[in-house]
């Protein structure tokens, strides 16, 4: 064999370990899965941020950083989150960013839940006192006070005992995050008690966050080496050089913010009532009844997933029932405008103002009402219309139609009438023959008469 052949050789065996080096390295290689989260804790937001969780541990990635800016939410959903990241795999990174972003309410307990907890300069965090609405549960919509360092006011004696039971239970919740993270459990409760803030130096003096970072690279550097409670055992961070993969939310977390959304909410049972009725008022056309069908359908979703009160969802039915009563029962206006009241009334009060991100645009509530009206309108018009016009079809439609004698005997006999034989009885004699009009009817017999009576009868 030459030496030019077994050159060759090596080089190819050379190359080839290089190559199965490379797809080793390149398959080993570790990534820290960025989760960018702003907006209301909403269930869409939820699944986006579980989702995320799951995909990356069963990637092995490196670690999980939300990157979040978030004004507060539904207390079911904030819980999910939370849930998701104690049981996880791999250690979470909650990152308030950027600058001017803000962990209020709910933020503040997934910040506590993380294992490691970030800041970026000039965001702040706290104000997570929960707020009661009438349908039960307690979404963490809190007050954004944007105060200074250790902001908050005098803590308020609860207003009832409904009150003291969400806010010690808030309470306690917060503090267990807090002791199981070794982070301040006292401001933690007074964010509860008291609506405390805090800006990102300030927390990171008072041991609420671990500390703050100017970017998603300064934050993988500052973690590193740091010791974490990972499920029952100790973890050392190993984030150095992990590269960075972000994870934007897919068509499934989009299409769920907008089906959840309080506004599209609103919209669907609109269309969906709407539809119905347009299908039941044409039976067989089939689009109003499908596309009314599948809006009832998301609407009632969007109420079942949101927090509603129960005062406004029973505006909400009786408006519509009323709206579809005027549809069938036309009562020139009264029953339509009754329920456009009440839905209006219903949709104001449906959700809480003080929820972030729950709330329903007055724009909306008053284009859902002004086409509520121009419907009740539309219907009440052309139910006079019908009050107004001649009758044609039915018994009552014989009345005024023109007919012929054909045989008559004193003041009885038979008419010829829209192709039928008729017994008729008449004031004067009839000759057979002769057009007369119907003038009106008795049981099966007809009353006539010459008078208006047209050359040429009908029928």
């Amino acid at each position: 064999m030459s030496v030019l052949r077994v050159s060759r050789i090596l080089v190819l065996a050379m190359l080839a370990l290089l190559g199965a080096w490379g797809i080793v390295a390149s398959g080993s290689e570790r990534t820290a899965v960025v989760l960018k989260f702003e907006g209301a804790v909403t269930p869409a937001s939820a699944d986006y941020i579980i989702r995320g969780i799951n995909g990356a541990a069963e990637r092995d990635a490196g670690i999980v950083i939300i990157e979040m800016d978030t004004p507060g939410g539904l207390d079911s959903s904030m819980r999910q989150i939370i849930r998701a990241i104690i049981d996880s795999p791999i250690p979470v990174a909650t990152y308030v960013a950027p600058s001017g972003a803000r962990a209020a309410s709910a933020g503040t307990y997934i910040l506590y839940a993380s294992h490691v907890a970030a800041m970026a300069p000039s965001t702040h965090l706290g104000a997570a006192t929960p707020v009661a609405i009438g349908g039960g549960g307690m979404p963490f919509g809190g007050r954004d006070d944007e105060g200074e360092d250790d902001s908050g006011g005098t803590a308020r004696p609860p207003a009832s005992a409904q009150e003291a039971k969400a806010i010690n239970d808030a309470v306690a919740y917060i503090r267990g995050l807090a002791e199981m993270r070794g982070r301040n459990a006292d401001w933690a409760e007074r964010a509860v008690r008291e609506a405390a803030t805090l800006t990102s130096s300030a927390a990171s003096r008072e041991n609420v966050i671990d500390f703050t970072a100017t970017s998603v690279e300064d934050l993988l550097e500052k973690s590193h080496g740091m010791t974490i409670q990972l499920g029952q055992a100790e973890t050392v961070l190993e984030t150095r050089g992990l590269t960075i993969e972000v994870v934007e939310p897919d068509w499934r977390t989009q299409l769920l913010a907008i089906i959840t959304n309080p506004n599209v909410a609103l919209i669907f049972m609109m269309v969906g009532v709407y539809g119905l009725i347009f299908e039941f008022m044409n039976p067989g056309t089939l689009v109003p009844g499908t596309i009314g069908g599948i809006s009832l359908i998301l609407g009632l979703y969007s109420l079942a997933v949101l927090p509603v009160s129960y005062a406004g969802v029973g505006l909400l039915i009786l408006g519509l029932i009323l709206m579809v009563a005027e549809a069938f029962a036309p009562s020139f206006g009264i029953l339509g405008i009754g329920g456009a009241i009440a839905f209006v009334l219903g949709a104001a009060i449906l959700f809480d103002t003080d929820v972030p991100g729950i709330e329903i645009s007055w724009a909306v509530i008053g284009g859902v009402a002004a086409s509520s009206l121009i419907l009740t309108l539309i219907i009440a018009r052309l139910a006079l219309r019908s009050t107004r016009s001649k009758v044609v079809s039915g018994r009552e439609e014989l009345i005024g139609a023109m007919a012929e004698v054909l045989d008559w005997k004193g003041q009885k006999g038979h008419v010829f009438v829209h192709g039928e034989r008729w017994q008729a009885t008449a004031d004067q004699a009839m000759i057979p023959g002769q057009p007369v009009r119907v003038v009106a009817l008795d049981g099966l017999t007809l009353k006539i008469d010459t008078q208006g009576a047209q050359e040429t009868p009908t029928g």
